[in-house]
C-alpha cells in the first residue's frame, strides 16, 4: 500500500506538468487552430527564468573569511546578503517563487510576439506548415538558450523550507513511513490551482465566453463586431504564461537544460492526442491519467515482467486509445479531420 501511494503521487506530480502543457496546447490550437510545436520551448523558457534568477540573485563579491584566524581568506558572498544579511539569505532562498514574477510579464511578452510576428501568418496554411515553423522555433529557441546557459543540466533549488518530505502517510493515517517531497506536493497543488483558475477564467468571465464561442465558431463573432483576433493574441499569452509558470516551479525538480523542452513537448502531443484534439477538459484528464499509468509502470515489479514498458507506456496506450476512439477520450467532431 505505502508503494501504491508513493506511485499515484509520482505520477500526479508528472500528470501535473503534462496537464499544464497540453492545456496550453489545446487552448492555442482550440483557438488559432494552429499546432505549435514551439509549446515545449516555452515550458524550458520558464524554467530558465527560474535558473535566471537565481543567478542573478546570488551575484557576489570577494570578502574575508573571518572564520579563519591565521591568515587571510576570502570567500564569496552575495549582494544581497552583504546588504540585508538574513532577509538578502531569505530572499535567495526563495529564488524560484520570486521567479514567478519575472516569467509572467516575459512570457506574456514572448508570447504575444510569436503570435503577431510569426503564428498569425499560418492560420489559414496547413498543419504541417504550422508544425514545421514552429519546430524550427523552438530549435532557435532552444540553441539560444544553449548557448547563453551552456549544454548542462543547472541545478536550481526549492526553497529550504520545502527540501525536506512531507509525512503523507501519517495525514491520511497510514503510518509514518510514508513520505514524499514537499515541494513535488507542492508542484501537484501549483498545477491543479493554474489549471482551476484557467477553467474559471474561460467559463465565468465575458472575455472567456467571447474566447470560447470564437473557439466553436470564429467567423460569427467576428461578423457580432468582436475584435476576436486582439482576443486570441491575448490567450496565446495566456498559453504562454502557463507553459512558463509549469517550467518555473519544475525547475527543482528536473535541473534545466536547454532540450529539456523537446522532451516534454513530445509526451505532451501524446497527451493532447489521447485526450481529443481541441478539448481542454480531455487534454487535463489524459495529462494526469498518463503521469499515473507511467509512474506505476517504472516500479521494479512491473518492468521484471515487462521489461521497458516504462518507457513505451503511454505511446501504447495512446495507439489502444485511438484504435478505439479516434478522436480521442473526449475529442470533438471535425477537429483536426481535414
Amino acid at each position: 500500500m505505502d508503494t501504491i501511494i508513493i506511485q499515484l503521487l509520482n505520477g500526479l506530480d508528472k500528470g501535473g506538468a503534462y496537464a499544464l502543457i497540453a492545456l496550453g496546447l489545446t487552448l492555442v490550437f482550440g483557438t488559432l487552430g494552429v499546432v505549435n510545436f514551439a509549446h515545449g520551448a516555452l515550458f524550458m523558457l520558464g524554467a530558465f527564468c527560474a535558473v535566471s534568477m537565481h543567478q542573478l540573485l546570488t551575484i557576489s563579491k570577494s570578502v574575508k573569511d573571518e572564520s579563519i584566524k591565521f591568515f587571510d581568506a576570502f570567500k564569496e558572498q552575495p549582494y544581497l546578503e552583504i546588504w540585508w544579511g538574513d532577509t538578502g539569505t531569505a530572499i535567495i532562498d526563495y529564488s524560484v517563487p520570486i521567479s514567478i514574477l519575472l516569467a509572467i510579464p516575459l512570457m506574456l511578452a514572448i508570447g504575444i510576439a510569436m503570435e503577431r510576428g510569426l503564428i498569425r501568418h499560418f492560420y489559414r496554411r496547413t498543419h504541417a506548415e504550422q508544425i514545421l515553423v514552429t519546430f524550427g522555433l523552438a530549435i532557435v529557441l532552444q540553441e539560444i538558450i544553449r548557448h547563453f546557459y551552456g549544454a548542462n543540466p543547472i541545478p536550481t533549488p526549492a526553497p529550504a523550507t520545502f527540501s525536506g518530505s512531507a509525512p503523507v502517510g501519517s495525514l491520511v493515517g497510514l503510518g509514518e513511513n510514508v513520505v514524499y517531497p514537499w515541494w513535488r506536493l507542492i508542484y501537484l497543488g501549483f498545477s491543479l490551482s493554474i489549471i482551476g483558475a484557467v477553467f474559471a477564467f474561460l467559463k465565468y468571465t465575458t472575455f472567456g465566453l467571447v474566447v470560447r464561442a470564437g473557439m466553436a465558431d470564429r467567423d460569427m463573432v467576428g461578423l457580432l463586431g468582436i475584435n476576436i483576433e486582439r482576443r486570441f493574441t491575448i490567450v496565446f499569452g495566456i498559453a504562454t504564461i502557463v507553459a512558463g509558470l509549469a517550467g518555473v516551479m519544475y525547475a527543482p525538480i528536473l535541473p534545466p537544460d536547454y532540450h529539456m523542452g523537446m522532451d516534454f513537448l513530445v509526451l505532451s502531443f501524446v497527451v493532447v492526442v489521447v485526450g481529443g484534439m481541441g478539448s481542454l477538459e480531455g487534454a487535463v484528464f489524459a495529462g494526469f491519467l498518463l503521469g499515473i499509468l507511467q509512474s506505476f509502470a517504472a516500479m521494479n515489479e512491473v518492468k521484471s515482467i515487462l521489461p521497458g514498458i516504462d518507457q513505451i507506456i503511454i505511446y501504447l496506450v495512446a495507439v489502444i486509445v485511438l484504435l478505439v476512439k479516434p478522436r480521442g477520450l473526449m475529442g470533438k467532431k471535425g477537429v483536426f479531420e481535414d
